[in-house]
């Protein structure tokens, strides 16, 4: 089974989440959501997945954000938000198997054994 951890390189939760996930055998694949990673093709699915859980609503980007551009949050305009700031995209993004998995939460650690 093939892991995508999808994050920042320079992002803590993101190294930490590598690490550990390392640490117990598995080999994920690292892909940058700012450099790497196609999200055009990635966040149909992601937000079929986790909605507006997908929001990291604790960043530097999302309190520099505009009410307009907040209100937007939601719906079918989420997607073009995130497009335009994909900071905003709760990190990491972990997909393994069929599963998509928002945050390094223990709730995560647990689904991926």
């Amino acid at each position: 089974m093939s892991t995508k951890l999808f994050g920042l390189k320079n992002c803590d939760t993101c190294k930490k989440a590598l690490k550990d996930l390392e640490a117990s055998g598995a080999a994920p694949e690292f892909v940058d959501i700012r450099a790497e990673a196609d999200l055009k093709t990635l966040l149909p699915r992601w937000i079929a997945a986790a909605g507006e859980k997908l929001i990291n609503r604790s960043s530097a980007t999302w309190r520099a954000l505009s009410d307009a551009d907040k209100a937007r949050a939601t719906g079918a305009s989420l997607e073009g938000l995130l497009l335009g700031h994909p900071t905003l995209i709760k990190r990491p993004v972990i997909e393994t198997g069929g599963d998509i998995l928002i945050g390094w939460t223990a709730e995560t650690k647990a689904r991926i054994g």
